[in-house]
């Protein structure tokens, strides 16, 4: 019964390691890992905060939300707009991203992580899909 444990041990240690190979394999090399992390102010005295964080994937981006204070159950229409800053944002969506679900978001962008992070797009989140000139929380994206 030892031996079996063991041996069962094994084997799932390799499966991990192998598993564990090929995620690694889709990691861009100059990615760090640790991404970059910004700050998402609260708009319209919503009291929601939190952040946006980029990771570089290759040519793309992939850009995880977590804003605190969401009402649960809510469902918050999130993008990325053009613009310098929260007071300064072209209305019209540049990059759509999932919706905000309990706080979350996790979107993969088809494009580059520098170019988003120029200076020159804001990423928000708004109150609903059917009211999206009311923006809740919004950071803007710069090195």
């Amino acid at each position: 019964m030892k031996f079996r444990s063991i041996a069962f041990g094994l084997m799932m240690a390799t499966v991990l390691c192998f598993a564990s190979a090929g995620a690694i394999a889709q990691i861009d090399p100059e990615d760090s890992g640790a991404g970059t992390k910004l700050g998402m102010q609260e708009q319209s005295n919503s009291g929601q905060v939190g952040d946006v964080t980029l990771f570089q994937r290759g040519q793309n981006t992939l850009v995880v939300i977590n804003i605190k204070s969401e009402p649960r159950g809510h469902r918050e229409p999130a993008h990325i707009h053009r613009g310098h800053s929260c007071d300064d944002l072209n209305p019209k969506p540049a990059f759509g991203l999932a919706d905000v679900v309990n706080g979350w978001s996790r979107t993969l962008v088809q494009y580059p992580m520098d170019k988003l992070l120029s200076g020159n797009y804001v990423v928000n989140a708004h109150i609903s899909a059917t009211n999206l000139p009311h923006y809740v929380s919004c950071g803007q994206l710069y090195r």
